[in-house]
């Protein structure tokens, strides 16, 4: 059987695994430097989000410093476009699936052996490249706030969302079952959003740098992606 088109489009492990060794070569001691599994969080709240973004939006959001050789730039570059394109065909295919952080084994106050911290972080750059309509949105419709509720939850647990009121730390079992929930809620809202889109109004209210769901970044984390 032939694939789909949106099959062939999908990144796969080895590629991957190309720009997880860019990206960790690449990275910088601040807290904005994301890794591969931030990367695809804030992909992932573009491609399912309330309005497109650009490459020229996202990548300075990536990438910090010059490529080496031209050679290199259109690998990188074809590579995260291809993880970008992933995201929509996976969704379409009901295969969409998150790359996670892998907690490092002496970490024993780790929930399980995989750490959503990293995407969360990436989702909420995602979030804050559309921070208004976001905001807009999520102050009037509780609706899309429950659908992202096991991210948030997540988001919460990690450092990466500051609670307006303490939380209770999630149990093992409520993490594991958080993460589960990961696939279903961002296709959910991707479908929220493709049924109601943005209003004039949402558009062109402008607004704040950084969104009121995912305000406040963690620390650099360490650990490898898993697909």
């Amino acid at each position: 059987m032939d694939e789909t088109p949106a099959n062939r489009q999908i990144i796969d492990d080895a590629e991957l695994d190309v720009l997880d060794r860019y990206l960790r070569g690449h990275a910088r001691d601040s807290d904005e430097t994301m890794l591969l599994d931030g990367v695809h969080g804030m992909l992932t709240a573009l491609a399912i989000g309330p309005d497109p973004a650009l490459p020229e939006e996202w990548l300075p959001e990536i990438l910090h410093a010059p490529f080496e050789d031209p050679e290199q730039g259109a690998a990188v570059l074809g590579l995260l476009a291809k993880l970008n394109d992933s995201i929509p065909a996976e969704l379409e295919s009901e295969a969409y699936e998150p790359v996670l952080g892998e907690v490092a084994p002496e970490d024993a106050a780790a929930h399980s052996d995989l750490s959503a911290a990293g995407w969360c972080e990436g989702f909420s750059r995602g979030i804050d490249l559309r921070a208004s309509i976001w905001e807009s949105r999520l102050a009037e419709d509780g609706e899309l706030l429950e659908m992202l509720t096991p991210i948030m939850a997540l988001a919460v647990d990690e450092g990466v969302l500051a609670a307006d009121v303490p939380i209770a730390k999630l149990d093992d079992n409520e993490y594991e079952a958080c993460l589960a929930q990961i696939p279903d809620a961002v296709e959910a809202v991707a479908h929220y959003w493709r049924v109601r889109p943005p209003t004039e109004r949402e558009r062109t209210a402008g607004g704040g740098a950084s969104s009121s769901a995912f305000g406040s970044l963690p620390a650099r984390r360490g650990g490898r992606w898993v697909h």
